[in-house]
């Protein structure tokens, strides 16, 4: 199985990790500090999509954001333009539907790109994600163990 591989920087290469010591980090930590390293919304206000994904794409829109590999070996990507799309599309989706702030959504999926577009565009909604996960567990007796 190949694909493409994801080339960095030259420049970024040699950029050292953001952490390098775990416990001088926790122990320094603060709240003010951390809000400070973060973009915010540009009205104001802060929003982990808009972290994640938004402030990457104004100036790496075309750089991969995330890359699948499906269980048959298909690759597909996406761009950082294209995550900002495809989750305000959510977003806007959640809002037709009168879903707002403090909602909670709840997904069904596995880990595939729309994972990623549902948790994200949820997020920007202002909504409350909830993921849920199927369980194929049988007892020796063919039944789920708690299924009476």
């Amino acid at each position: 199985m190949t694909w493409e591989t994801i080339r960095k920087d030259p420049a970024a290469a040699h950029t050292p990790p953001n952490l390098t010591d775990y416990d001088r980090a926790r122990a320094e930590f603060t709240w003010s500090q951390t809000r400070e390293a973060l973009a915010g919304l540009p009205g104001g206000g802060l929003n982990m999509a808009y972290e994640a994904v938004d402030r990457h794409a104004a100036t790496q829109g075309g750089k991969v954001a995330l890359r699948c590999i499906g269980r048959e070996g298909a690759v597909s990507s996406v761009t950082y333009a294209e995550l900002r799309r495809l989750t305000a599309r959510f977003a806007q989706v959640l809002r037709a539907l009168g879903v707002g702030r403090g909602d909670r959504v709840f997904t069904l999926l596995g880990r595939c790109p729309e994972l990623y577009t549902t948790v994200l565009g949820t997020l920007k909604n202002r909504s409350v994600l909830c993921p849920l996960f199927s369980v194929s567990v049988a007892s020796s007796s063919g039944r789920a163990p708690w299924a009476a």
